[in-house]
């Protein structure tokens, strides 16, 4: 089934596959604006609820090899459905944990399925959509991962501050909920598609072009994480503003991701992989006008917003693995959000490391602008690199 449907059936699809993805963009990133609340009612300390934060992205380079190898035998359907009912189980597991072990437990489960999820729904947009039109669907699809930064994070903390922090978790639980519904009712079942076995999945997996992908991914984007994970002291500390305008920025990189986000699906569908090598460089540019822009408000909030635009590489490095990937595309789409969140570890270790050693908080830009060369080098590679037919990329 390929371009069969609708362009209205299409975009009622897209609707459903972005709420699963605003819902687990929202359970990744609730944890954060929830913090004060879950230390106080669970008796821990600020940096233990650190380690759930940690236990879900944790939980999401386990699951999106693990569920994408195994569930490459099932429909894409019922495996979309499927991952959403366990995503709904395990944020009802966090809303009702009796204490920290078990919200420990029930956050690196509910990582599980994040990588899979967005990898398989990729996989069906880009399998109903015309080639023309790829790299914007998978943009479309992601739109939800950009609001989750942009609405979901803000509402849930305003839940947590204001009514109870459990709350925020049935919230993301209701929200899958509605998009098992959504898709039950409106994705097709496509039986002509090819399904695979795990030890296909896994032979195909090894191809060099879709290692080198993932590293772009993990060391390109690692800036993006290590900028916004010190932001609220970089505003605090050196711009010098009061907490009042911390939400304002994270709203203000939201809001750049979400342009970001539309911006890369166009990108990929004029220029396809080599997109990347512009983006980068883009955000090496950003990168080093960082610690410049973080001594005036104006200024660091424009910054903060060319930050967030950089999110347009992933549209493009999406698509682009599941056409390097023959024969193992629902792994390597999968663990295209796997590296992404070895990118969300790497950048702050890298920056924490930086600020340690003296260099001041706006040091976090020159850590991206160093990450954003390693992963322009794995592109240049990328493209000198044979494919598995023989040819340059």
């Amino acid at each position: 089934m390929t371009h069969s449907l609708s362009k209205a059936r299409m975009r009622v699809i897209e609707i459903a596959l972005a709420i699963g993805g605003f819902g687990i963009g929202t359970g990744e990133f609730a944890a954060m604006g929830l913090m004060p609340g879950i230390a106080a009612g669970m008796g821990v300390t600020e940096p233990q609820v650190g380690h759930v934060i940690s236990a879900y992205a944790l939980g999401v380079v386990v699951g999106a090899p693990l569920l994408a190898v195994f569930g490459a035998r099932l429909f894409r359907r019922h495996l979309l459905i499927g991952l959403m009912i366990f995503y709904t189980l395990a944020n009802i597991a966090s809303a009702l944990a009796p204490d920290y072990p078990t919200l420990l437990l029930s956050r690196f489960i509910a990582g599980l399925p994040h990588g899979t999820y967005f990898g398989v729904a990729a996989l069906v947009v880009v399998n109903l959509s015309p080639p023309s039109d790829r790299g914007k669907a998978v943009s479309r699809v992601l739109i939800g991962l950009t609001l989750a930064v942009l609405i979901g994070t803000p509402l849930t903390t305003w839940m947590g501050q204001t009514l109870d922090w459990r709350l925020a978790f049935g919230f993301v639980a209701l929200t899958s909920v509605i998009t098992a519904a959504m898709l039950f009712k409106v994705l097709p079942l496509d039986r002509e598609q090819a399904r695979n076995s795990p030890k296909k999945e896994l032979k195909a997996f090894v191809q060099p072009q879709v290692w080198l992908t993932l590293m772009v991914g993990a060391t390109g984007f690692a800036g993006v994480f290590c900028v916004f994970s010190y932001l609220a002291p970089t505003l605090l500390y050196t711009t010098e503003v009061s907490a009042g305008w911390i939400p304002v920025a994270i709203a203000v990189f939201g809001a750049g991701g979400f342009v970001g986000n539309l911006v890369g699906g166009w990108l990929f569908d004029r220029f396809q992989f080599n997109a990347v090598a512009g983006i980068l460089l883009w955000s090496l540019g950003v990168f080093l006008l960082f610690p410049l822009a973080a001594t005036a408000l104006w200024s660091v909030l424009l910054l903060i917003f060319m930050v967030g635009l950089i999110g347009s590489m992933s549209p493009v490095l999406q698509t682009h693995l599941m056409d390097v990937a023959k024969g193992a595309q629902t792994l390597a789409a999968a663990s295209h959000h796997a590296a992404f969140n070895a990118a969300n570890a790497l950048g702050p270790f890298l920056g924490g490391l930086a600020i340690s050693a003296g260099m001041g908080w706006t040091s976090t830009g020159y850590v991206g602008a160093a990450t954003a060369l390693v992963g322009l080098g794995f592109f240049a590679l990328a493209k000198v690199w044979p494919s598995s037919e023989g040819q340059i990329q």
